[in-house]
């Protein structure tokens, strides 16, 4: 029997044969945790009197509370610079991006096994690489052990067929099949995205697929490395990291979803659900306070292009707040010297440094009561931005920037058809 792409990551990694099922120990090539969740962390390694000595690559990135709004998180901030510096730890600190978008630029290769204490870890799966979320105490034992040990998940085939229609981007894409299985339907599984349209996306959209697996409480979003993965990585400077894993034609699976999204239309998860989401159609005329344009899902080059298309030479509603933050510093930095960020302050929107910004509810955009955000994130549940009495809809950035400008809810393909 052949295997499926999770089994012939984990098996490379764990010196064994390893089937769906099986329980294993892989070395870990990538440990990292962002500000939220590392300094529980280095408190449990300190807590449990654990050698410190870090036997895995271990990266810590300040992007949560980038720059920080409180005393309390500034001194977190301390703790993660200060457990750096003394035993040998990368720091990526306050501007340089998220977690998720930095790890994918700068180093996330094919065939890699990468452990985040963040959920979002399963973004790197788009290169190759078998990233997934764990707990602070798990990922703290990976920094100094450099392994961890794994329940090898069943995977779920996903084949995307057809063709985007104009005004339909990947976070559609996904939003809809999140909708089709649901917040719970492949629990502890990997997805394993194919199929005509994921081989024609670019690295920026395959990021926004895998990033958003476990919504559907997926382990991992993995996109087999193909000349797309080839060109990124060479782009970045990495090309030698890079390798072909394919899954095997005779793979087993736990099941197979085949979706033609050739008439698909612009999605929008409604409150407070993320597997709540709809056509945009379904969605019109609902008014909206703040647009948040950004995260690790949507904030990439791509991403702003087109959303400053849109605006280009247009305002936003007189009662709309937008919002935009890039994903990272070298987005950032593309974004100046292509005029994007300009097009964006022309529009009235205010643009943030680089990093999770209002996503996480901690600064940058706090909902007040009542109020409803338009947002490029991965999640809207109840309080996800700092007031669980707001209301947060999910959409691509087409969506957002269209819906901006009119004030309500409103289909991007109205301007890009």
């Amino acid at each position: 029997m052949g295997m499926t792409l999770t089994e012939k990551i984990i098996s490379e990694n764990c010196g064994q044969r390893a089937k769906a099922g099986d329980f294993v120990v892989v070395k870990v090539d990538i440990c990292f945790t962002q500000d939220g969740t590392g300094p529980l962390a280095i408190r449990e390694l300190q807590n449990a009197g654990l050698n410190q000595t870090l036997r895995a690559k271990t990266i810590l990135f300040i992007d949560h509370a980038a720059p920080s709004p409180t005393k309390e998180l500034s001194n977190d901030h301390i703790l993660l610079r200060d457990f750096a510096r003394k035993n040998g730890a990368e720091l990526i600190d306050v501007g340089a991006g998220i977690s998720h978008q930095v790890i994918s630029e700068s180093y996330a290769c094919p065939g890699d096994i990468i452990i985040g204490a963040d959920s979002h870890t399963c973004t790197a799966g788009a290169l190759g690489a078998f990233a997934t979320g764990m707990g602070s105490t798990d990922v703290a034992v990976g920094m100094v052990l450099g392994k961890t040990w794994i329940r090898v998940p069943e995977a779920l085939k996903v084949v995307f067929s057809g063709r985007l229609s104009q005004g339909v981007f990947a976070k559609d894409l996904i939003l809809y099949l999140i909708g089709k299985i649901g917040a719970d339907g492949a629990t502890y599984k990997a997805l394993e995205f194919c199929g005509d349209v994921i081989e024609g996306m670019s690295m920026s959209e395959r990021l926004t697929i895998s990033n958003m697996a476990v919504e559907t409480g997926a382990k991992v979003g993995l996109i087999a490395p193909d000349e797309v993965t080839r060109e990124y990585l060479e782009e970045q400077g990495r090309g030698d990291g890079f390798r072909p894993i394919v899954p095997d034609q005779d793979a087993k699976y736990t099941g197979v979803r085949e979706l033609n999204v050739s008439d698909l239309q612009p999605q929008v998860s409604f409150p407070h659900k993320v597997d709540n989401a709809k056509p945009v159609s379904e969605a019109k005329t609902i008014k909206i306070d703040q647009v948040f344009i950004g995260t690790c899902t949507n904030g990439r080059l791509d991403d702003l292009r087109i959303a400053a298309r849109i605006l280009k030479g247009r305002r936003c509603h007189q009662k709309v707040r937008l919002i935009v933050s890039p994903a990272s510093r070298n987005v950032y930095i593309s974004a100046l010297k292509e005029g994007l960020l300009e097009t964006f302050v022309e529009a009235g929107a205010s643009v943030l440094p680089p990093g999770c910004g209002p996503c996480v509810g901690v600064h940058g955009g706090v909902l007040g009561d009542g109020e409803v955000c338009l947002s490029t994130a991965n999640r809207n549940f109840k309080g996800r931005m700092g007031n669980p009495k707001g209301f947060i809809y999910l959409c691509s950035p087409a969506t957002a920037a269209y819906s901006a400008i009119r004030g309500e809810i409103s289909d991007p393909r109205e301007v890009l058809g």
